[in-house]
């Protein structure tokens, strides 16, 4: 991968539209509800052990958290929603906060969409998948925690999954912790990132 991910650092956290940096360049959403595994992911995808935050408690990202690679390429990691003990107006605020970020962020050029391969395809990752669609944004998902299953059961929960999806996503298994699946997704975000300077 000539991308080296390894750079990429904490930028700055948006609690709306408008604390966002520049709307220039490329920018990759990670999405995915409190407990799939989405801070593991990133930190696994970029080798850059503490980058998101991990936690016991699903639903510590509150905000978009924004990580630069370079001048001209970002990475947002999206609040998840979908199993966080949250007050309702903070859960609102989110929804509000998403819809605005999909529907101006001119930089977004694709989603990373992080599902648990045991639970997927809940509320929250179909209005991501209706708003990516929406806005012609194509989405790869990361069935995470395939460890967690043996091999046919995995393939089994893959295949389940892709039969529901469109054209313009695709899907592949992934593990954190073992690592399965990181040269997949990194080259997929190499495609979405690779012409922005």
């Amino acid at each position: 991968m000539s991308l080296d991910l390894r750079h990429m650092r904490f930028l700055t956290s948006a609690n709306k539209l408008s604390d966002l940096p520049p709307d220039t360049g490329a920018e990759v959403a990670f999405a995915g509800r409190s407990n799939a595994g989405k801070s593991s992911a990133l930190n696994r995808i970029t080798g850059v052990k503490a980058l998101a935050r991990t936690s016991k408690t699903p639903g510590r990202t509150q905000l978009i958290n924004l990580f630069q690679l370079d001048e001209g390429r970002r990475f947002a990691d999206l609040p998840g929603y979908g199993y966080a003990q949250v007050p309702e107006k903070i859960r609102n605020h989110w929804r509000a906060l998403l819809d605005g970020y999909f529907h101006s962020r001119q930089s977004l050029r694709g989603v990373i969409l992080v599902m648990d391969i045991r639970h997927p395809l809940k509320a929250f990752d179909v209005q991501m998948l209706d708003w990516s669609a929406h806005h012609g944004l194509p989405v790869h998902i990361l069935l995470t925690k395939a460890d967690k299953l043996s091999r046919n059961q995995a393939m089994q929960a893959l295949h389940r999954v892709d039969r529901e999806l469109s054209e313009e996503c695709s899907i592949q298994l992934f593990s954190a912790s073992k690592g399965t699946g990181v040269a997949e997704v990194q080259a997929v975000i190499e495609g979405w990132l690779g012409e922005a300077v």
